[in-house]
């Protein structure tokens, strides 16, 4: 699986060790910055991926802010993209079986012990289709 990743200068640490993670995983990825701990504003990384999934160049995108609110509301913003932010491997399970999540905000602030976790449960988690197809064309008639 191709994977988009991006973060503010708040998610710079939390991203290497996802990177890694993504890497030994067996997929490939392409970082889209940021990628130093000079203050850059969280909407600009948020964009790049978030359209990037959007045009179909990436299956899956991985965004980290402070707190994951921020990249949320923003990737949100472009069409065809379903960001959810999660902060355990439940709602990364939930978020893709019922929503067909395909970017993954998370906050620096989590535990990094529990990251490996709800990786994986995002990756790893197929969307279940049947009633949550009818929703998901409902909220793409929302767009627009």
């Amino acid at each position: 699986m191709r994977i988009a990743i991006g973060c503010d200068h708040r998610g710079l640490n939390f991203k290497q060790p996802i990177i890694k993670l993504i890497a030994e995983m067996g997929h490939t990825y392409e970082d889209f910055g940021c990628y130093t701990a000079e203050s850059v504003d969280y909407p600009d990384i948020a964009k790049k991926v978030a359209e990037a999934i959007a045009n179909g160049s990436f299956e899956r995108g991985i965004l980290i802010c402070s707190t994951g609110i921020g990249m949320s509301i923003a990737a949100n913003k472009v069409g065809g993209v379903r960001a959810a932010l999660c902060h355990n491997a439940f709602s990364a399970r939930r978020a893709r079986q019922h929503n067909d999540a395909n970017i993954l905000c998370l906050g620096a602030e989590l535990e990094q012990n529990i990251i490996p976790a709800i990786i994986e449960a995002f990756l790893n988690t197929k969307f279940e289709g049947g009633r949550h197809s009818r929703r998901l064309d409902k909220i793409k008639a929302m767009e627009g």
